[in-house]
């Protein structure tokens, strides 16, 4: 649990906002390469398959308020590899009121911090489309750094756009004091 966030299990609770973000034209131009919204039984077979495997994680991203937490995001550790301490990283800030407020930073080094002292991973990787400026700054915030970039990987907005590959290791992370 972070100051301002806190990651949950997903739930059968969660399945319908889930299917709203993930229905959410924006939110697919943002982080898909598909260019077309997942219908319901897509994000229940997602769900299904992918959130409860050994190779991944997923959480239910909440905001704290007050003494409440108001559901806003996903977020996953996906392609688990212990035997190489390394995994991949997925965000998504589902609800627009959520966004540009440094909930997605907070949630993305709560989530790192997991893996590298509780999972003892050492690499977490990540790619994210160059027009998604919200997201490149999110994750710099929060330690990311940029490795490369496969050129002109996808098309959006009548353009072309490079992907861009992020990773931070374990060493990048101060040690936790106390």
């Amino acid at each position: 649990m972070g100051e301002r966030v806190a990651l949950r299990p997903h739930t059968a609770d969660t399945l319908p906002a889930l299917k709203r973000w993930y229905a959410d034209p924006e939110l697919v131009r943002l982080a898909r390469h598909r260019s077309e919204p997942l219908s319901g039984d897509e994000v229940e077979r997602l769900v299904r398959e992918r959130f409860s495997t050994a190779q991944m994680l997923a959480f239910a991203l909440y905001e704290r308020v007050g003494l409440n937490e108001e559901l806003i995001g996903s977020c996953t550790l996906a392609n688990l590899d212990v035997e190489n301490g390394a995994a991949t990283f997925h965000l998504m800030i589902g609800e627009p009121s959520a966004r540009g407020r440094g909930l997605g930073a907070e949630a993305t080094r709560l989530v790192t911090r997991f893996a590298f002292e509780a999972l003892g991973l050492h690499r977490i990787s990540l790619t994210l489309f160059a027009f998604n400026e919200a997201a490149l700054h999110c994750y710099t915030k929060a330690g990311f750094r940029e490795e490369g970039r496969m050129r002109d990987a996808i098309t959006r907005d009548g353009r072309r756009w490079d992907e861009i590959q992020m990773g931070i290791l374990a060493t990048d992370v101060p040690a936790r004091a106390g």
